[in-house]
């Protein structure tokens, strides 16, 4: 059972690196795609992410980075944790299979 449960981690292990790798490559392809106006910077992270704004006055209107960058961003929030992101399925794949683990487990026992 043991070799099993170190087979769920080494599974869990990679699983979460595709997650992290995929974010870092999907952030930094929003930012080089990016069409933001001369003083202004992008942001493709936390609940602003996807957006224009300017580097001296935080009371500016924001605007969105392109249509090629916002899907970039959409991408990334499938991608992590947030509502409906792949990362977010993580908690429910370890207790299904640490659950059909131990299911098996005691099926798989002889009574004489």
């Amino acid at each position: 059972m043991f070799d099993n449960l170190t087979g769920l981690a080494t599974g869990l292990i990679i699983f979460t690196i595709v997650i992290v790798v995929g974010l870092i490559i999907l952030t930094n392809i929003g930012k080089s795609v990016a069409s933001c106006a001369t003083g202004f910077t992008y942001n493709g992270n936390g609940s602003s992410g996807g957006v224009c704004y300017n580097n001296t006055d935080t009371s500016a209107t924001t605007f969105s980075g392109g249509t090629a960058s916002d899907n970039s961003y959409t991408l990334g929030t499938y991608l992590g944790t947030g509502s409906g992101g792949l990362g977010s399925w993580t908690l429910a794949i370890i207790a299904l299979a640490v659950g059909m683990l131990f299911i098996g487990a005691l099926m798989g026992k002889r009574r004489y």
